[in-house]
């Protein structure tokens, strides 16, 4: 059985584009809009909190920078930590396979097989492929099979954090500048007006990128948001009148 389905003038199969697959392209899009989503709602709710109690636009700043820089610093910290445990992990089981490859050649080769019945190939094709990819790349073939990983496509953790701190600060700059920018007096309703339509386009976004129903997201998304905005303005005018 030959597998070779053709390739451009550069060598490359056509199916195989050089750089990130379209897959890890979308989620990379999808974790910047979950990212700013979080930005717009955190900010949004810190900032609707201090205003509640104070009408003071230097404590307003103070406290909605604070809030962006801490948020900011704890998505990119966080996402470090997390991309960073899964590529030691990653990189400790394809070691592992390796190993296995060069020490034990016949039992991966029927190991792999065995992984292709699995999925309901004969035991004659499932062998035939085997042997056909293990004599192509056998890590590549164990890593994707049997492992679910792909040695090719490894996430960056510092290019993970930077993109989630970026992501963050640009979701959580719109309600800080919401609230700082009009009179007094319109503060709230213009800082409620653009976390809502900014909440409607993250969550039409997110559910686009998904392949889920955008009506549902956008609802979840706009109503989880004014009920952090509702919840800490009553806590800050609770603060402000025990005051």
């Amino acid at each position: 059985m030959s597998t070779d389905l053709g390739t451009t003038p550069g060598g490359h199969h056509p199916h195989e584009p050089d750089g990130p697959s379209l897959a890890s392209k979308l989620n990379w899009l999808r974790a910047g809009v979950l990212g700013a989503n979080d930005g717009i709602v955190s900010t949004a709710g810190l900032v609707v909190g201090v205003a509640g109690a104070t009408n003071d636009k230097g404590a307003i700043l103070v406290a909605g920078l604070a809030g962006l820089v801490a948020g900011a610093l704890s998505m990119g910290g966080g996402e470090y930590v997390s991309v960073s445990t899964q590529s030691d992990t990653e990189k400790a089981a394809i070691e592992l396979e390796k190993w296995e490859l060069e020490h034990m050649p016949e039992d991966e080769l029927a190991e792999l097989r065995a992984l292709y019945m699995g999925k309901g190939l004969s035991a004659s094709l499932a062998g035939q492929v085997a042997h056909e990819l293990t004599e192509h790349d056998a890590l590549a073939a164990h890593a994707e099979v049997e492992l679910g990983i792909d040695p090719t496509e490894r996430t960056n953790p510092y290019h993970a954090a930077w993109s989630s701190m970026a992501a963050f600060t640009a979701g959580a700059l719109l309600p800080l500048m919401a609230i700082l920018l009009p009179p007094p007096s319109w503060r709230l309703l213009a800082t409620v007006f653009a976390v809502t339509a900014a909440l409607v386009g993250t969550g039409i976004l997110s559910a686009h990128l998904g392949g889920a129903p955008k009506r549902a997201a956008v609802i979840r998304n706009v109503v989880v948001g004014l009920l952090a905005m509702a919840i800490t303005f009553t806590v800050g005018r609770l603060f402000s009148d025990a005051m």
